[in-house]
């Protein structure tokens, strides 16, 4: 669920932030810039690792900033395929359960990697499980075990005013994975206590 990143890049250390330890600085400086965001095909970063290695730093002419350069790890979310993985339900539609996890919210678990015999009940607004003269629901807020099946990535690069497509990549995350719930021992976590 979690790996380790190695990225090379420049910190730029603000004059403001010369009281600090150079050390404390530079990851300020790289938290603010990769924590919470997500890189294409690597994943959504979470936090500093570890610091590899630093050059010395050289101030910037006419801007006082200094730039270092600085290779370290990051610590990634991105799951692997057919990985198992805890989630609450945060909402359900005819198209499937949407899950969410404490520090990520783009997991869809679609309405045929339900398990057979599930339907929507559109009055209540969720899915229910027949199972052998049972119904299980799938309800809000519950916590659920399902399997990675796929993961997609969208560009958040910026459009120009001519070429924007007002219903197009604007509502789209930029990491979502797709997932399944299929197999026994997955689904609600409760059914299986």
């Amino acid at each position: 669920m979690f790996i380790t990143t190695k990225i090379a890049d420049l910190v730029q250390i603000a004059p403001e932030d010369f009281s600090k330890e150079s050390f404390v600085a530079i990851e300020d400086n790289i938290n603010a810039k990769y924590a919470n965001k997500v890189v294409q095909k690597v994943g959504l970063f979470v936090c500093l690792w570890d610091v590899t290695w630093t050059s010395e730093g050289q101030i910037g002419h006419g801007t006082g900033l200094v730039n270092v350069n600085v290779e370290f790890e990051m610590v990634v979310f991105r799951p692997f395929k057919h990985e198992v993985i805890l989630a609450r339900i945060t909402h359900q539609t005819e198209e499937g359960i949407y899950l969410g996890m404490d520090f990520f919210s783009d997991i869809f678990v679609p309405a045929a990697e339900l398990p057979d015999n599930s339907e929507f009940d559109t009055t209540e607004k969720v899915w229910i499980w027949k199972e052998e003269g049972q119904e299980l629901y799938f309800d809000n807020n519950e916590m659920v075990r399902f399997r990675v099946i796929g993961e997609e990535w969208h560009d958040q690069t910026p459009t120009g005013p001519v070429e924007v497509d007002q219903t197009a990549n604007q509502l789209l995350p930029p990491y979502k994975i797709t997932g399944s719930m299929k197999e026994g021992g997955l689904g609600c976590c409760l059914w299986w206590e």
